[in-house]
This record gives structure tokens, C-alpha cells and sequence, in this order.
């Protein structure tokens, strides 16, 4: 069990959303969030860090507006460069500006803020708490690729996982500024390779099952094909990567 490093009121949380296209969703998804860094706002220093990924609508200043006054808020925006390493800027942000603890979700309204608590209640007590999709409501393609991505996992990482891309996860800081380096900037899977990390590192890992719903809005910007090309560069990734980080 790990030992709280910090008193409860004064964890500086740092919610890390990276947003793309996402302007039916973002304010819903924002107004939803915002609260839970109010309530767990670490004497001020926590943030709420929505990185819009070089978005063509009009997210980002949808995002502006809303955090003009709201001071617990930073909205960054960036070129695009997908998913994975928008996800990795923000938790490199994060580490930088002072968190004692990163949670990461995504943009579309898939996750609730709701059941944040649990994860919160128990972050002493893990290295890495994971929602598990154990019921999606995205569909069965993506159930598929779920479990093929898990296949591929245990045949190039050696690693047994439960669901390693999930966008709810709860993180130490500390730790995860020690294994970013080992995650190349425009890595796609960002999320998959931080799980297997700590996974193959043997760190106290906690799945907790969550809701996870339909998109609430707009279009996803992975179609099936573009699914398979990336399926198959991970293919490679993974096992390149497999010979190139110290497990130990």
C-alpha cells in the first residue's frame, strides 16, 4: 500500500481531457467535470486541462468562453497529432505544473463524473486505478477490438490485462512522471503502453468496473479501417518497444 505523500484537502488534482471536433459535446462534458476539480481543488492548485487537438469546429472557443470564469480551468490548444500523444501532452503538463494526481477521460460523454469518488477514496491505496468497460454501450465492434487488443497485449508484452486503453484512469503523479519518458511523444496508444508498464513493472493495479455509454454526440474521428492500419502498426510498436524498454 502506498503512503499518502499529502493531506487530503491539500492532493492537487489535475483532470487531463483532450478534446477534437468534440463542440456538440465539449461544454456538457466540461460542466460535468468542472465540479469535481472544485470540490477536490488541492487549496487552489488543482486543474481542469482540456487540450483541444488542433480542432477544425469551434471547440476551443467554446472552451475559452466557458473557463473565463472559471479559474480552476486551463484550456490549451495544439497541432493536431491524435489521440495518443494529445493524451501524453497533457500528462506531461500535468507533471510539470505541480499535480499530486492525474485522472484522464475523454471528450465525447462516454464516462460520469459520478463515479469519480470511488477512484478518489482508494488513491492511496493503488499505483494505478482503471475503469473497466465491463458493459460498453459503444457498440460490439469496439467490444471486438477490446479483446484483440488484450490478445496482442499478452503475446507481445507477456502481459495479462484487463482493459488497457480505458479513458478513465486515476494516476500518481510521481510515478507517472518516472515512466512517461518510456513512451514516445507520437506514440498512438498512449494509454495502452502506460497500463502495460505499470502492469509489467508489477505495480498495485486496481480495475474497477464503470459505465461507459454511447458517444453522446457528434462523429468518432477512428472509422473501422483506419482501426485496422492502426491495429497492425501496433503490431510492430509493440514488439520493437517490448525489446527496447528495461523491464526490471
Amino acid at each position: 500500500m502506498r503512503q499518502a505523500l499529502h493531506s487530503a484537502s491539500g492532493d492537487k488534482l489535475f483532470i487531463v481531457i483532450p478534446a477534437y471536433n468534440e463542440s456538440e459535446n465539449i461544454l456538457r462534458v466540461v460542466e460535468g467535470w468542472y465540479p469535481v476539480v472544485e470540490k477536490h481543488n488541492g487549496e487552489g492548485g488543482s486543474r481542469l486541462v482540456v487540450i483541444d487537438d488542433g480542432s477544425k469546429d469551434n471547440t476551443y472557443e467554446i472552451l475559452c468562453e466557458y473557463a473565463t470564469a472559471r479559474p480552476l480551468m486551463t484550456v490549451i490548444t495544439k497541432k493536431n497529432s491524435g489521440h495518443g500523444p494529445t493524451v501524453r501532452y497533457g500528462y506531461q503538463y500535468a507533471v510539470e505544473h505541480g499535480a499530486d494526481y492525474v485522472f484522464q477521460t475523454d471528450s465525447d460523454g462516454q464516462t460520469l463524473p459520478s463515479e469519480f469518488e470511488q477512484f478518489w477514496e482508494k488513491r492511496n491505496k493503488y499505483d494505478l486505478l482503471i475503469g473497466w468497460r465491463n458493459h460498453r454501450k459503444d457498440g460490439f465492434g469496439r467490444v471486438v477490438v477490446t479483446r484483440v487488443l488484450r490478445m496482442v497485449i499478452a503475446h507481445c508484452f507477456h502481459a495479462a490485462v484487463k482493459d488497457a486503453n480505458t479513458p478513465y484512469r486515476l494516476m500518481h503523479a510521481d510515478q507517472l512522471k518516472e515512466y512517461l519518458p518510456l513512451i514516445p511523444e507520437d506514440f498512438f496508444l498512449s494509454n495502452v503502453l502506460l497500463t502495460v508498464i505499470y502492469t509489467r513493472k508489477k505495480k498495485n493495479i486496481c480495475y474497477m468496473p464503470i459505465t461507459f455509454r454511447p458517444r453522446q454526440g457528434g462523429v468518432n474521428s477512428i472509422n473501422y479501417k483506419r482501426m485496422v492500419k492502426i491495429g497492425i502498426k501496433a503490431l510492430s510498436d509493440f514488439r520493437r518497444l517490448n525489446k527496447e524498454i528495461d523491464w526490471s
